[in-house]
């Protein structure tokens, strides 16, 4: 009797999700953040994510020929990665620069370590960090959306996150402007409407789960009020929403349990807070999550379950 059932850990349930149907959703959910990034920054921000976008799948493309291996550009996950790449680079940086990134993000972070779910962290945070310590002059070179009569009008400036660490109050935007992007910043990153939008399709179709982006957001506006900041200013400026929704929630580099979701989004709040409040850079989200991507390991290993049926060591 005891060899008539097989016993094997989970899972069990076949799912008809594809990696193909899961990134288009992703892309899908970047829509709005884009359409937004074009009426606040012009079509510069259009051209600087097609040209990461086209570099991105031309790079991955070119590296399994290379290697000799089946070409995977048909899943798209080159193309998730060029358009998060452009989202977190200001609409002025250059275009040779941001080829290089995708450089590093494709071919350095991804496929050298196996390609799409090898990676140890996310590539295209990886390849903003290269490229804000290596350009770090045309990393901050932003344009100040201003109102006018006329329409809305760019001007150089800062964004209101340096303005924040200065210690001034002069020309930061309200919360109403925060919100709807109107603000400097990465392309991708200021439109919080947008972003959220993105956030609720991608709960909705089930692609990501909540744990992450709301322990994320939630544990940065309340650290933010224990430490004496504007919590909500906190929350509406830099990348944090960007990061919580479309980057901290990586299938590949974040953990897989619901208890290990919720460590890493606190872990990602926490070390954003205290690099924003303590460190030199006015900005922590991407090294936060970077940082929290080298610990995911070892938080699979410390909340891992045991599986049905599986026998207790």
């Amino acid at each position: 009797m005891n060899n008539l059932l097989t016993v094997t850990p989970s899972p069990h349930i076949k799912s008809g999700n594809s990696t193909t149907r899961i990134m288009l959703d992703v892309v899908l959910a970047m829509v709005p953040a884009l359409i937004a990034s074009v009426i606040i920054f012009g079509l510069r921000s259009l051209l600087l994510v097609a040209v990461c976008v086209v570099s991105c799948v031309v790079f991955e493309y070119l590296f399994r020929v290379v290697t000799k291996r089946a070409n995977t550009i048909s899943d798209l996950s080159a193309v998730v990665t060029g358009m998060l790449l452009a989202f977190n680079l200001p609409v002025t940086f250059p275009i040779w620069m941001a080829v290089l990134g995708c450089f590093v993000a494709i071919v350095i972070v991804k496929q050298l370590f196996g390609g799409i779910g090898q990676n140890f962290a996310n590539p295209a945070i990886t390849a903003r960090i290269v490229l804000l310590v290596s350009f770090a002059g045309q990393m901050s070179n932003w344009l100040i959306p201003q109102k006018t009569a006329g329409g809305i009008e760019l001007v150089s400036g800062a964004t209101p996150l340096t303005l924040l660490a200065e210690g001034t109050a002069e020309g930061i935007p309200s919360y109403m402007d925060l919100f709807l992007g109107l603000r400097g910043g990465c392309l991708g990153e200021t439109c919080v409407l947008a972003l959220l939008i993105g956030g609720v399709y991608l709960v909705i179709r089930k692609v990501i789960n909540p744990i992450i982006p709301v322990a994320f957001m939630g544990t940065v506006f309340l650290f933010s009020w224990a430490l004496g900041a504007d919590p909500l200013m906190q929350l509406l400026t830099g990348g944090v929403v960007l990061g919580a929704v479309f980057m901290a929630t990586d299938y590949s580099t974040s953990p897989v349990t619901n208890w290990g979701k919720l460590i890493f989004g606190i872990g990602c709040g926490l070390l954003t807070v205290v690099i924003r409040q303590f460190g030199s850079y006015p900005e922590g989200v991407s090294f936060a999550i970077l940082l929290m991507n080298i610990l995911t390991p070892h938080i699979d290993t410390l909340t891992k379950t045991k599986p049905f049926g599986g026998v207790a060591k």
